[in-house]
Order: structure tokens, then sequence, then C-alpha cells
């Protein structure tokens, strides 16, 4: 018999809220240091510059507003599991919309103080469970403000990884993208052979096979919160994560390389 779906996991409303405002605020206040020639540095994000990245970190924050002002959808589009396969199909057209909104904005301060007054101004008076509109779908607003705290993390990470800065992680915005992207990879491949470990935020259990009842699993992975994010969005490789002793992998269904990453 095939495993059962998984509940989808829950986030608390106002605990998502506060991680995303934080989160942004934490970029906000880091691009706003950055000096002229920092922002023509290169990114991992193929010919993107720090300018390109931190416009689209602002813009991607901003959609929270834009999708709140639109009518609301008539039924949900998009499950919140599903949303991280759906970017990889809107990539050349966020690649232009970043490009042209870099190009045509170069107050990146202006830019975030906009997208920071404009999503306040929503949250304080929208409820979680109301649909907006996004360009992968129809979502319930407190799961969009999840996938934005997936992408904040993200690329806050791209961007201490080009600039140097430090900037740090809300530590619920943290869990929230660690505990979607295990939650995403669990739905993948579903099963209980493999125990997927990344303390202190999640725990899953994937890939068909025997099941454990109890006991130490014959199959775990473990990692940090840091290194599956970038596993489970292509940013590192998992033999490189292996070499560098970041990952434990034990069990001979343990190997999770042909199923990552989970979205890039």
């Amino acid at each position: 018999m095939p495993p059962a779906r998984k509940r989808t996991r829950s986030y608390d409303s106002a605990k998502i809220r506060a991680a995303v405002l934080t989160q942004f605020g934490h970029v906000r206040e880091a691009v706003g240091t950055l000096p002229p020639e920092q922002l023509e540095l290169p990114t991992r994000l193929g010919d993107w510059t720090v300018r390109e990245l931190a416009t689209h970190i602002a813009i991607g924050f901003a959609s929270v507003a834009r999708a709140a002002e639109l009518p609301e959808p008539a039924k949900t589009e998009v499950a919140l599991l599903d949303w991280p396969s759906t970017t990889a199909a809107r990539a050349d057209a966020v690649d232009e919309w970043v490009r042209a909104a870099a190009d045509a904005s170069q107050d990146l301060a202006a830019l975030y103080g906009r997208a920071a007054e404009d999503v306040g101004d929503v949250l304080l008076g929208t409820p979680g469970d109301r649909l907006v509109q996004t360009r992968g779908g129809a979502l319930r607003l407190d799961d969009l403000l999840v996938t934005r705290a997936v992408e904040l993390v993200v690329h806050t990470d791209d961007l201490n990884a080009a600039t140097g800065l430090g900037v740090p992680y809300d530590r619920q915005a943290l869990a929230a993208c660690v505990r979607l992207l295990a939650d995403v990879l669990a739905a993948k491949a579903p099963g209980g052979s493999v125990e997927v470990r990344i303390p202190p935020y999640a725990v899953v259990q994937c890939v068909e096979g025997p099941r454990h009842t109890r006991g130490t699993p014959p199959n775990v992975v473990e990692t940090d919160a840091l290194t599956w994010v970038r596993l489970a969005t292509g940013r590192t490789r998992w033999d490189t994560e292996l070499d560098a002793a970041a990952v434990s992998a034990s069990g001979e269904r343990a190997d999770l390389s042909a199923l990552l990453p989970l979205m890039s």
C-alpha cells in the first residue's frame, strides 16, 4: 500500500508575519550600507550583480502588497507544498522583470522603503486566510508569506555569499524555510525508510522502503539549516557537502542526491 499523503504543516500566522517583516528589515539595513562598487559585485545567480539581487529581494517582498490589492480569487490554485516546483517555470520572466526594475530604479533605499511600508499596511488589515492571486497561482495570504520567508532566507544567503556582510537570519523565518523544504522532500519521495534531520527545526521521513518503528532508523541524513537550504535550492551539491562533512548520511538508502534540488 502506498504511504498516505501527510497533512500539510501549519504555520502560526502572527509568527510568520513577524518573521518576514524582521528578515526583510535585516536585508534592508544591510543593503543600505553597500557602496556603489559592492552593488556591482557578481553573485552566484547567473550574471546577476548584487544590485539585481537586492532589487529582486525588494520586489519579491513587495509582491505581497500587489497580490493583496487584486480582487480575491474564487478558489485556491496552488498548494503550499507545490509552490517550489512552480518557480522554475517563471525564472525567465522573473529575470526580465528584475533587470528592468534594476535599470528603472537605482534608488534601492526608496525601493526598500516603499516595499516595507506597503507590505506592512497590508499585513495590518488583511486576514491570513484571504486568497491572493500570484504569478504562480492563487493561495492563502499566510501561505504566500511562508513562500516569502523561504525567498528571503535563500536570498539573504546569496547576499551574504556575494558580499560577506553577515546579514542575520530571523529564527522563525529560517525555521519556516527549512520546514517547508523538508516537507517538500517528504512529499516528493514519500515513504519511511530514511529519516532526514535538520536540527533544531525539522525531522521528516521519506523514500520508499522498510519503515522503522522504534530505535535508531537504519537510514539517517543529518545536516545544519543553511546547508539544507543550499542543497534544496541548488546552491551546493550533495557530494560537495558530504565530502566537507557538512552532511552525514548513514545507510544504503541515505543518498538523496537524485532528489535534489527541490527548487532553483
